[in-house]
């Protein structure tokens, strides 16, 4: 049953930067580790600049955070810059204010507004 309801798409933007796109629950239950490998392989290909797009997330537990935490000690080892886009959900927003991680991220407000200088 594992990675049944997510959904993990990575695709090439404009000036090479890495978009992944997630949909579904990003959860225990949901195979967060497709997420995390992608993260680590994005880190390490990336035009200086991966996005992850969790617009389409509706709920992530301490899995979906650890995989995302995982991706952004992954970038910052490389000096790639990593961007969380929304609209997020009020779940998911929740989730980085009750672990206090919402400044470890950097957020943009959609996929759109990472490519705005």
């Amino acid at each position: 049953m594992a990675g049944s309801d997510l959904r993990v798409v990575t695709e090439t933007g404009p000036g090479g930067v890495v978009v992944i796109r997630v949909h579904g629950g990003l959860d225990g239950w949901s195979g967060c580790s497709e997420l995390s490998d992608a993260l680590v392989v994005a880190a390490g290909n990336s035009a200086g600049r991966t996005v992850v797009d969790l617009s389409g997330v509706g709920f992530a537990d301490s899995a979906g955070l650890h995989a995302l935490l995982r991706g952004l000690r992954a970038h910052g080892e490389t000096g790639a810059l990593l961007m969380l886009a929304g609209p997020l959900s009020a779940g998911v927003h929740r989730l980085f204010e009750v672990t206090g991680t919402l400044g470890a991220f950097r957020f943009v407000k959609d996929v759109e507004a990472a490519f705005t200088p």
